[in-house]
């Protein structure tokens, strides 16, 4: 048996029907026929009444149409009734089941029910019903605005009840006001005569004056809280402590109060979707709903009249919030999802294990890091390099990293150029792909959605993937609002923690860089926009250009050139090492002389294919730039910042420290970086020289050697001149007074 039926065992047989109305009594046979109960068990409940009040046979007819609907009757309703006669929820501990919830209830209920302590509802003290009546039509309606209202009524045998009549809307609020200051307390003069034993309706939202439809509301201002199922005190409590933003309440001269909420719904709609809200709200927090008063043109009960002999009073207005905005926003910020506080000592013995290190001494699975730099400066590829260490499980610019699955967002690239760019730093990097099945690639180019609506499509496609890190390259694409608002960007930062928390993997992203030079800011500093990119990540690494001066560059030629001499002459010989000194392999002039010497006896095409090799490397060497990362970091100690070559297209580390004492681009005195602009002028001089040299060269050859005097005619300079250039180039020569390059015609 399911402990709802048996909880509603327990109600039937602790409760009775006597002194219950006609539709809480039918409420109980809804729920008794939707558990499984017959009209038998039913019908034994009823006659526990011994006034027998409620006719089994008039029941019975009732029972076949008895069925669920969108808003069914639920356990709740007969749980509250029996309450009323003493009834209490006997609390049983039980084996967990899969569909229980550990912790302390839904977080869509704000009130604990178990706290509650009910407040007396006020009393009027000396009555004045037309004053009532004057304050209730002031409250809700501006003078012009028309009010529709019933005093007489009809008796529904079927409902056992009396029902109102369509009543009038003829009479402005101010039309009524005027009149009720007039009537010395007798509101019968200004709205007729009603049955006291009845009482009196008002329509709470106004009206065009051509009728009492829904299409006749002329704004949609107001909703009905009504629940009649609790008690009066524990209605005129749940109402405070939900803050609801009331215009006015009314005793209904009976067993429930009427609470005119405020809703300042534009369109109908918008009306609707807030009183489904509204009711949803307070169905959770105990308050349960008569969920027939929904519509804008609904009746309410009219303050200033008797109803039974008792009076239908004003009992408050303007409580709660000041208006709808005010009370939704405060109902969101109280249903959060946030974890409850716990105690130290409940893990100091004990404490959780960390998340396991992604990037090693950088990153944990589980946290953020940003990566910055200027634009066009390689971040992407720096990420693609990352990914592929991840999936390999090999070093990342010297940092070891973990082997796992990794998911690259890729939001710039068009999908051949990234799989190809995925290829290209493979090779280059050296590592065979043994793991390339767990590197996947969401290709969204096209397809980029702000990152509040991107991370929940992301979340539910990776769900199951058990992805280590996601990388999302680059920001930018996603960003939603105003990048230098710290708000804002706090939001949108607080979707890669639902990535990490959902996915328990490590989000990486990048950012760019302000304008201007950077080296003399904190690397904290110098990413675009808000603070709160570089302090909310776990990691941030920067990545700042270095000054690669000439004698500096000339160091990386020689070396870059001197690598690719000895791997080609790996090829060509087993031996070359006993030939060449160790000395003359780290000097780049002596090391290709030397070389050129070795080859002498080779083929033409061997011998040209050295060379081209040889000026691929020293053209290379010009676009290689040098970096500086920098990093703070959250769960580690600070790193010393590393230094790197960005050699297209990956970024190697500086194993031999040339970058060491080198400065970021920005960060030389005024005076040396005026006097680095005009060696740059003079240089750059030199070089159309030499490539006016290189033009002459190849226009004379005609496959005879060349004279200095035939250049110098060509040139129209003097022979003096042309032997002087000739001295600048590296890669002439003047030998018998004929000019030879450096090639084939040398060796």
């Amino acid at each position: 048996m399911s402990s709802d039926l048996q909880q509603l065992y327990s109600i039937l047989e602790c409760t009775t029907p006597a002194g219950m109305e006609h539709n809480e009594v039918l409420s109980v046979a809804a729920i008794c026929k939707d558990s499984g109960l017959s009209m038998e068990e039913f019908g034994r409940w009823l006659y526990k009444d011994p006034n027998k009040k409620h006719d089994l046979r008039r029941l019975t007819t009732h029972w076949k149409s008895l069925r669920g609907s969108n808003h069914p009757v639920g356990m709740g309703t007969i749980v509250n009734l029996a309450k009323q006669q003493g009834y209490r929820l006997e609390k049983k501990h039980h084996e967990l089941d899969w569909n229980d919830v550990i912790g302390g209830g839904s977080k869509d209920t704000i009130i604990n029910q178990e706290w509650v302590q009910d407040e007396e509802i006020p009393q009027p003290g000396k009555w004045e019903p037309h004053i009532d009546l004057i304050n209730y039509l002031s409250t809700l309606f501006q003078a012009d605005e028309h009010v529709g209202y019933v005093t007489n009524s009809w008796y529904n045998e079927k409902a056992e009840k009396h029902l109102p009549k369509k009543g009038n809307w003829d009479r402005t609020a101010e039309q009524l006001i005027d009149e009720l200051n007039k009537c010395d307390g007798d509101i019968g003069k200004v709205f007729g005569d009603y049955n006291p034993k009845v009482g009196a309706w008002i329509r709470f939202n106004p009206l065009d004056g051509n009728g009492i439809r829904d299409e006749n509301v002329t704004d949609y201002r107001y909703a009905l809280i009504e629940s009649d199922v609790i008690s009066l005190d524990r209605q005129y409590t749940l109402i405070k402590q939900l803050e609801l933003p009331v215009a006015a309440m009314v005793h209904s001269g009976k067993k429930s109060i009427h609470a005119i909420v405020r809703i300042d719904a534009d369109t109908y709609q918008e009306y609707q979707k807030r009183v489904d809200y509204l009711f949803e709200v307070c169905n959770k927090n105990g308050l349960e709903m008569d969920r027939q008063n929904r519509n804008p043109s609904r009746l309410s009960r009219m303050p200033g009249v008797t109803r039974n002999n008792k009076p239908q009073y004003l009992i408050a207005t303007n409580i709660g919030k000041s208006d709808w905005k005010e009370w939704e926003d405060w109902i969101e910020d109280l249903k959060d999802d946030l974890p409850d506080p716990v105690q130290l000592t409940d893990v100091w013995d004990n404490m959780p294990v960390l998340a396991d290190p992604i990037i090693e001494g950088v990153l944990r699975k589980g946290h953020k890091m940003l990566l910055t730099g200027p634009s066009k400066g390689g971040k992407s590829y720096s990420l693609i390099e990352l990914c592929i260490a991840i999936a390999e499980g090999k070093q990342w610019l010297g940092w070891e990293c973990a082997q796992g699955k990794v998911l690259y967002v890729n939001l710039e690239l068009d999908e051949a150029s990234c799989f190809k760019r995925f290829k290209d730093v493979y090779a280059d990097m050296g590592y065979e792909p043994k793991h390339v099945r767990d590197i996947s690639i969401w290709n969204l180019r096209g397809h980029a959605v702000p990152m509040d609506k991107l991370a929940p499509k992301l979340i539910r496609r990776a769900e199951t993937q058990r992805f280590s890190a996601v990388v999302v390259d680059p920001i930018y694409k996603v960003i939603t609002g105003d990048e230098n608002s710290a708000e804002q960007m706090a939001k949108f930062c607080n979707q890669f923690d639902k990535i990490c928390r959902k996915l328990g993997a490590a989000t990486i992203f990048c950012h760019h860089h302000s304008k201007g030079l950077q080296g003399s800011k904190n690397a904290m500093d110098r990413g675009s926009g808000s603070g709160v990119f570089s302090r909310d990540p776990d990691a941030l690494l920067d990545m700042i250009e270095l000054n690669l001066d000439k004698d500096r560059r000339k160091v990386i030629q020689g070396r870059l050139v001197c690598k690719v001499i000895s791997a080609y002459l790996d090829i060509l010989y087993t031996d070359w090492i006993e030939h060449i000194s160790q000395d003359s392999q780290v000097v780049e002039k002596c090391f290709f002389e030397e070389a050129t010497a070795l080859m002498r006896n080779e083929e033409t095409a061997v011998k040209h294919d050295f060379l081209n090799m040889v000026c691929a490397a020293r053209d290379k060497a010009k676009l290689i730039s040098g970096w500086r990362i920098e990093g703070t970091l959250r769960e580690f100690p600070r790193f010393k910042p590393r230094n790197i070559f960005w050699d297209w297209p990956v970024h190697r580390n500086d194993e031999d420290q040339l970058l060491k004492d080198a400065l970021p681009v920005g960060e030389e005195p005024p005076w040396k970086r005026n006097k680095k602009q005009k060696q740059q002028t003079i240089q750059e001089r030199k070089e159309g020289r030499l490539s006016a040299l290189e033009t002459a060269y190849s226009a004379c050859n005609m496959g005879e050697q060349i004279t200095v005097n035939q250049m110098a005619e060509y040139m129209a300079i003097t022979d003096k001149t042309v032997r002087n250039r000739i001295k600048e180039h590296p890669d002439f020569v003047v030998k018998n007074n004929y000019i030879l390059k450096i090639n084939c015609e040398k060796l």
